[in-house]
């Protein structure tokens, strides 16, 4: 798995080889991957013209260091400097040729300095940008002169050194004018703020160079195709439909018979082997033509007594289709009440068990089944709203500033798995674990995308997945699909999509 680690944790996992190296060599080994990296960006060091963007701290020496290295090759290198420098970063660069400019405090600049229209052209010509401004002890408001600079640097040209200047390395937060990367080149482990939020955005391809570093359990854990493909429920000889696990799906209205259709498409490639849909009528009709191989339940709305009738099932996923209202209530209430197997809650049926919750704090800890909740972003605010009496503006700010954090805290107090959708999708255990969702594709941001995450990770739990994994494995062969879709994407694409991302996972581990 991809790991993520917090500042405090990569300082303390530092210290130790700070005091046991010779005087830079940790600095060194970061440099030797970013000289790595900057030479793959490039098509040939000798005459490449990069641009250094370098603040007073180490990460503008590991820029300066890798720029010295570069110039020494044949590169022509120019070092941006809105401040002081690191010494020993700046005397290795002009050794080797490269040259350093002033670019503060303010025009008009000094004799050796550099006004803002010439930095602006430097830029715009350089094949290459690096940009260490500010590393991962950054925070907050961007001032003057590094915002002067960090607007300026050319995104598709550009690489971060550890992270883009601007982003906060624990929380993903993104100051306004922070700088947009290509890629990042960072160091010992992947940052929380690389991963998550904004900071994800603006870090672009990212890439790790190991500097030796022992490092504590991971703050943050992302699936790679690996783990996924040893995840996946794989049926055995012995194995029957029954055995492989038991999905009851409840879902569909006559407002919105096609989030049923949808759901069950997912559901079908998730691995359980027998689907119970309970349905109103008109979407049980549209799902019997779509998805003749499941096992339909017509049921009147709100009636739960004939919806738990439907037989035993490992996992119950509710929600896709279904209107908020007190019919959808009793259904969520007769489900939190009268079983005990896993329950995935989504869409329609959110603002149900948020009402639940409010009433009975403790109703999800005391299951003996785990329960996923799936909201986007605005069901999460009036989700925490409702259920834990958050401010719902608040909770937006909150949000933006630390999203993980945010995501984490509701896991824990609700006492379920949340999986908030998003750019990078949050799962979030209420022990804390967390993981984040590196697959997909903005084409997935489209009606019913959802609904087909519902019945994917629904019959992933029902399969045996342990809660936080059916969500992250749901997540992942989500947007894994999405990525292989037609462009524009449509909901109904994925299902058909679902079959050869876990074939190709399958075969990337057989033998």
């Amino acid at each position: 798995m991809l790991e993520a680690h917090t500042v405090a944790e990569v300082r303390d996992a530092e210290a130790p080889l700070l005091a046991s190296l010779p005087s830079g060599g940790l600095m060194q080994r970061a440099v030797s991957g970013l000289v790595s990296h900057a030479v793959r960006r490039v098509d040939r060091v000798y005459g490449a013209r990069i641009v250094v963007l370098a603040g007073s701290g180490d990460n503008g020496g590991d820029a300066l260091w890798a720029g010295a290295r570069l110039a020494a090759r044949g590169a022509r290198v120019h070092a941006l400097a809105p401040g002081r420098t690191h010494p020993e970063g700046t005397a290795a660069l002009l050794a080797a040729g490269g040259r350093l400019h002033r670019t503060g405090p303010v025009d008009p600049p000094a004799p050796e300095g550099m006004g803002a229209a010439a930095a602006a052209d430097l830029l715009d010509s350089a094949d290459l940008v690096l940009d260490g401004l500010l590393g991962i002890g950054g925070r907050g408001e961007l001032r003057e002169p590094y915002a002067r600079l960090t607007t300026l640097a050319p995104a598709r040209r550009t690489v971060a050194v550890d992270v883009p200047s601007g982003v906060d390395a624990d929380t993903g937060a993104v100051a306004e004018g922070a700088v947009r990367a290509a890629g990042t080149v960072t160091f010992g482990t992947y940052k929380r703020g690389l991963l998550v939020g904004p900071g994800a955005v603006h870090a672009g391809r990212v890439e790790l160079v190991d500097i030796g570093l022992t490092l504590p359990e991971p703050d943050l854990r992302a699936l790679q195709d690996v783990d996924v493909a040893r995840l996946l429920p794989v049926p055995v000889a012995a194995d029957s439909k029954y055995s492989r696990g038991v999905l009851g799906l409840v879902g569909g209205s006559d407002r919105y018979p096609g989030a049923a259709v949808l759901a069950v498409g997912g559901a079908l490639r998730g691995g359980a082997g027998y689907l119970r849909v309970v349905a109103e009528a008109g979407a049980a009709d549209y799902v019997r033509r779509a998805h003749p191989e499941s096992v339909l339940t017509v049921i009147e709305a709100g009636d739960a007594e004939a919806m738990l009738g439907v037989g035993r099932v490992q996992a119950w996923a509710i929600g896709p289709g279904l209107v908020p209202d007190e019919a959808t209530r009793r259904l969520v209430d007769a489900l939190l009440e009268q079983t005990e197997s896993g329950l995935l809650v989504d869409a329609g049926a959110l603002d149900a068990l948020a009402s639940a919750v409010a009433a009975r704090p403790a109703v999800l800890r005391d299951r003996a089944g785990a329960v996923v909740l799936t909201p986007h972003e605005g069901e999460f605010i009036r989700l925490t709203g409702t259920a834990l009496g958050w401010d719902q503006a608040g909770t937006s700010e909150r949000l933006r500033a630390d999203r993980l954090g945010t995501v984490r805290q509701a896991a824990r107090d609700l006492g379920a798995v949340v999986l908030l959708k998003g750019n990078r999708t949050i799962i979030a255990a209420p022990g804390g674990e967390a993981l984040v969702n590196l697959t997909g594709t903005p084409w997935l941001g489209t009606a019913g995308s959802g609904d087909v995450l519902t019945g994917l990770a629904g019959s992933l739990l029902a399969a045996g997945l342990p809660a936080p994994y059916a969500a992250a494995v749901g997540a992942f062969l989500h947007g894994r699909a999405g990525e292989r879709g037609p462009v524009p994407l449509a909901a109904a694409d994925l299902p058909a999509l679902l079959p050869g991302v876990v074939e190709d996972l399958l075969a990337s581990v057989e033998g």
